[in-house]
């Protein structure tokens, strides 16, 4: 297949314009923050999303200029896999596991600006747990020189073990506080012990739903930062210590977003992904807004549900000669649109605006 079905831009105008959304998502969110600060003090709370979220931009942004030398001085070269978009096949060799630099920084920020607030340390050590199951993941594929790492079992294992002990110590610290999900119009609806399935099911499910959606240059830095600051805004009148965690988790992301913009330098691989699904399920179990989280994260969901949606639908029309059809040109949804025509830069515009509009209807109805 051609890769002239990505873009029909020369390379010099694709460069630029992969600077200008990088520009465009960094002003946004500035400007979305300081709006969303200032309405907070016209309300008399207390709040800063500004802050944090400039902090670990920049941390994370200097962080990159310092490490990336050191990745690829270690070859961590991604490994492209052979049934993804043949002009995927140009990436192969940038630097992966870019998530070592930019997640400690959120955490870091995050965990600094609330004076150890014990929620924050909570959110922020199964973040980092989390990562270090992704870090486990792209070592594995380092070091087997291909694109699989530990075995889905054993990282499906090492996912439910972190949320265990997670939704244990959530349980034992806060009984009875966090079983009733907030709803829209002041409802709220009561699980009492059902919730801490639910829970555990949101921290793997939203991990693997971020793992899924990074598959485009700045794609999930992007919408990732973009449903951090949503969800941050929508915590921020009851929980303080997570909407700084949010807003420094989200500025992190910006910050790598600097070095991931399209054409990528590096990527943030399962390290990244992972860690950025666990920090917004953890928010929203502890926050009790799974049903805000959900909102916000409405992309990522689709991302996931497209995959299912191909599995099955290839295993239902499965003929004698072991062949089904496919309900997509290939999933997760990103790549549909990819092989649909679309350049990889409208694809990523579209799901930052995708995701600013979802978290808008979360605020609106919140």
């Amino acid at each position: 297949m051609d890769a002239k079905f990505l873009t029909n831009r020369p390379l010099g105008t694709s460069v630029l314009s992969g600077k200008m959304l990088l520009v465009v998502m960094t002003v946004g969110a500035l400007l979305t923050s300081l709006f969303l600060d200032d309405g907070a003090n016209r309300l008399g709370q207390v709040s800063s999303l500004t802050v944090p979220l400039v902090i670990a931009w920049g941390a994370a942004t200097i962080a990159g200029f310092g490490l990336l030398p050191i990745l690829r001085a270690w070859k961590t070269g991604q490994f492209i896999r052979e049934e993804g978009p043949q002009a995927h096949f140009k990436k192969a060799g940038t630097p992966t596991m870019g998530g070592i630099f930019f997640v400690p920084v959120g955490v870091f920020v995050a965990v600094l600006l609330t004076g150890l607030s014990p929620t924050a340390v909570a959110v922020g050590l199964l973040t980092l747990a989390y990562g270090f199951v992704g870090w486990l993941d792209d070592w594995q594929v380092l070091r087997r020189k291909s694109n699989k790492g530990i075995s889905p079992r054993m990282k499906l294992a090492l996912l439910i073990g972190f949320a265990t002990v997670f939704c244990l110590w959530a349980m034992v610290t806060q009984p009875g506080e966090l079983t009733r999900i907030a709803l829209p119009l002041g409802f709220t609806l009561p699980l009492g012990i059902l919730f801490w399935p639910l829970a555990g099911f949101v921290l793997v499910a939203e991990s693997n739903a971020t793992n899924l959606t990074d598959g485009l240059d700045g794609l999930l830095a992007g919408t990732a930062a973009i449903a951090l600051l949503g969800l941050g805004a929508l915590v921020a009148p009851t929980h303080p210590d997570l909407m700084i965690f949010c807003a420094a988790m989200s500025g992190a992301c910006l910050g790598f977003l600097v070095h991931n913009h399209n054409p990528a330098k590096v990527f943030m691989g399962d390290t990244g992904s992972l860690a950025v699904g666990g920090a917004l399920a953890a928010v929203g179990i502890l926050s009790g807004n799974l049903f805000g989280l959900l909102i916000v994260t409405l992309l990522f969901f689709a991302e996931t549900l497209s995959v299912i949606i191909q599995v099955s639908y290839y295993k239902a029309t499965k003929g004698p000669d072991g062949k089904g059809k496919r309900f997509f040109r290939m999933a997760p949804l990103h790549h549909h649109f990819e092989l649909s025509g679309w350049s990889e830069l409208q694809v990523v515009g579209v799901f930052y605006a995708v995701t600013a509009g979802l978290v808008a209807i979360a605020l609106l109805t919140a």
